[in-house]
Parts: structure tokens; sequence; C-alpha cells
């Protein structure tokens, strides 16, 4: 690995400050495969004078939501009243999601989990990957045949009790013509899914905290799909159509519709 840079510590932090509570690990019911991370994304829709208006998904590698049943572990710090940690079965796991064309990368609205919040009694209090951080056409671009240091918060599983605790894994991620970004070398079983994340710097020692896209399924490198193509996949689907892609999994009884959610600033 190339030496990190010197604000590798900053990075470290601004990732764990922000993004801690964006992740959710989950896997096969009752089955010990299918292992992999999701996290909130904030698709931008508008900027009005009241704020921005987004639309919110669970967005991870699409190959391991494939299951009918999936169990996920909900951490205490991402409700409150604090929720104690607990598995939640979500049945009919693999109609909920929307995949995006040939990208790997599955999307989910988040109607099905608010629902469940509420009949549980409590509020998310979730972190978010918002569209100021998700990188841009330029972003990526600026990407080259040098391995540059890479930052991915996933849940890998613990080979002795199975547990799923968060952890930053720190590499490198590469892009070329060929293969687009990849990351270099392996990842922990139960971090496809997960969010990587650059620092690109800025000049005169400052940058700013870029997340690249989504590690998926792979042989040695795993590729990560990149949030400029996410984000153009995303604005092609017509979340209003009665019938739309996207329609959220379902607990029992079935979740409500709530397809946007708008947050004042």
């Amino acid at each position: 690995m190339s030496d990190l840079p010197d604000f590798h510590s900053a990075i470290v932090y601004l990732i764990t400050a922000d993004a801690a509570r964006a992740t959710l690990p989950f896997q096969r019911a009752n089955r010990a495969e299918q292992y992999a991370t999701a996290f909130w994304f904030n698709e931008l829709v508008e900027e009005t004078a009241e704020g921005a208006v987004v639309r919110q998904y669970l967005v991870t590698a699409g190959e391991p939501t494939r299951v009918e049943t999936a169990e996920l572990t909900l951490r205490p710090e991402l409700g409150t009243p604090a929720t104690g940690a607990q598995k939640l079965a979500m049945m009919h796991f693999a109609e909920g999601w929307t995949h995006l064309g040939d990208l790997g990368v599955a999307v989910m609205p988040n109607d099905a989990l608010y629902a469940y919040a509420a009949r549980k009694g409590f509020g998310w209090t979730t972190d978010e990957i918002t569209d100021g951080v998700a990188a841009t056409e330029e972003d990526i671009a600026r990407l080259g045949g040098t391995p540059v240091p890479a930052y991915l918060l996933g849940h890998p599983v613990d080979a002795g009790n199975g547990a799923r605790e968060q952890a930053l894994v720190v590499g490198e991620i590469v892009r070329t013509d060929e293969d687009g970004v990849r990351w270099v070398g392996t990842l922990p079983q139960g971090c496809v899914g997960a969010p990587v994340f650059i620092g690109a710097g800025l000049g005169e020692n400052s940058f700013k905290l870029v997340c690249v896209g989504v590690a998926l399924p792979g042989d040695g490198h795993h590729p990560v799909a990149t949030f400029d193509r996410i984000r153009t996949a995303l604005g092609a689907l017509a979340p209003d159509a009665p019938d739309a892609p996207g329609t959220p999994a379902s607990f029992e009884p079935a979740a409500p519709k709530r397809r946007w959610w708008q947050r004042r600033g």
C-alpha cells in the first residue's frame, strides 16, 4: 500500500463522525451466507427556500439482495429511544429492491423501515451519505492508474461468533480505462455493498471527503460502482408511478408507501 496522506486521521474522523450511523449489516435469514452491508443515501431532488428535498434509499450490492428472507442487525444508536441490539427478519426481501441496470447495485426506498419503527415506537436516528459527499463525474475522472488510499465502512463477519460489528477498512482503489474503479485486494466477508470513501486533495493540505461508490463482489480486486453512474440511474426511475420499481419489501403487514422525505434547513 502506498503511504497514507498526512490527513489520514482527519479522513477517519470525518467518516466516523458523519457516517457511523449510515450502515446496516444483513444476511440471508437462518443461514450463514449472503453477508453484506447496506447504507442510507439521500438523493437530492431539489433545493427550495425551505431546505433540501431528497429521496432516501438503502443502497447495497445487488447480488446479496436476491434472497426471500433476510436478517438485518439493528444497532441501539440507530433509534430513539434506543432500541437495543436486535435482529429484524425482513420477508419478501428480494422483491423490495430495484436493480440499477448493469451497475451491480440495488436500492430500496425506506418505506418498510419507517413503518417498522412506527409500529415499534421509535424513530430512526441515522446518518446518510448525502448528495454533496457522493462522487461526481469530475471526482471519478481525477482518479488515475496510481492507487490512492481508500476507506470502506462495513460490517465484517466475526469468524468466532458471527457478530457484525462496524469496522473501517483501510485500503486502496485504482481506476483504469479497462476495469473502472476497483478496490485493490480482497475485502473482509460481509463488506460487499458498503460505501467506499477517499479524501480528495484540494491543495495546500486541504481535502474534501468523497464517497466514491459501492463495493461489489469480486474475485481478488473488488469493483466499485461509482456514484456518478448510480446518480444517473436513480434519476431515470419514476418514483411517483403507481407500479414503479422500488416498491419496498414488506414486513407483515405490508408497509404503506413513503417515497418522499423532506429535510428543511
